[in-house]
């Protein structure tokens, strides 16, 4: 028994999978630098700060070190972002520091993310080498003495879990592999020739009809139109009411009309009837073999 048992369970036992999501919550703030030679007035170690602003749920400001963060780093300009909320809870963030192009996109070899950072415990971080002045001056980012730099920030949200399927199983593609079977004729044992019936079952299989010529489509949407009704293929028969009512005129309105009424096409009839409701069609009308056919019948 006890053996039994055992089988039983791991029978039971199924495989299954699952994800931990970190969440995040996104922001950003474009800095301008306007005036960018008079900020080289400010000492080395000295920064400027930017306004506050609010991303990812909290306040923040840029830090700007026009001459260095310290003096073995006085070439290169720098840019911290620093958090100003006094959080019950550690704010973990990272952050991503762009230079940006005349037209406002980020310059890729001057975009620099940082780790995750615990911004309740370090308070700032970023980068002291971020470009040097002497690049920044020969390149066509300074425009009128200035420039612009991107900060975004992703605060990390709270953890969850999600199921996740341990087989994923793609988008029905059914209707392409029967067309290409259809196409290709592979096993066929019977082959029909009958012009409607090969376009019905290629609907059958592909889900829309095939390429028709221009001066055809008329009498073969009249065919298929039929035996949509017929075999309850609705899509396919309003397909064919649309293709028949861009065909409407004084030569086939007659049938066409007909042909809805039979059909209880009702859409169909009433742009028959709306054409008719000129008196210059309807003259046209009354005056072809095919309205005369119709009253005969």
């Amino acid at each position: 028994m006890p053996a039994s048992s055992r089988a039983s369970a791991s029978a039971s036992d199924g495989a299954s999978s699952s994800a931990i999501v970190a969440g995040t919550v996104n922001g950003y703030h474009v800095l301008k630098i306007v005036g960018y030679s008079l900020t080289k007035a400010v000492p080395n170690g000295k920064s400027i700060k930017s306004r506050p602003f609010r991303a990812g749920g909290h306040t923040w400001h840029v830090a700007y070190y026009p001459n260095g963060q310290n003096a073995e780093k006085a070439e290169y300009m720098a840019f911290f972002l620093c958090l100003d909320d006094t959080a019950s809870k550690g704010v973990e963030a990272k952050a991503i520091f762009s230079l940006l192009d005349m037209e406002g996109n980020s310059v890729s070899s001057h975009s620099f993310t940082t780790r995750v950072v615990n911004f309740s415990e370090e308070r700032s971080w970023g980068y002291s080498e971020f470009m040097k002045r002497g690049s920044l001056e020969k390149s066509e980012y300074l425009k009128d003495d200035c420039f612009k730099i991107r900060i975004d920030v992703s605060v990390i949200a709270d953890f969850h879990e999600e199921e996740t399927p341990l087989i994923v199983v793609p988008p029905s593609d059914m209707h392409r592999q029967f067309g290409d079977l259809l196409l290709s004729k592979q096993g066929v044992d019977v082959e029909f020739q009958v012009e409607v019936f090969a376009a019905m079952l290629t609907f059958i299989y592909t889900d829309a009809l095939p390429e028709m010529k221009q001066q055809e489509e008329a009498a073969m949407a009249q065919h298929l139109l039929v035996a949509a009704d017929r075999y309850n293929l609705e899509r396919m028969k309003l397909i064919c009411e649309d293709k028949l009512s861009k065909h409407i005129d004084a030569g086939s309105v007659a049938n066409i009309l007909a042909l809805a009424e039979q059909h209880s096409c009702h859409t169909l009839k009433e742009a028959c009837l709306e054409f008719l409701r000129s008196s210059r069609s309807l003259k046209a009308v009354v005056e072809t073999d095919g309205f005369r056919g119709q009253q005969k019948h």
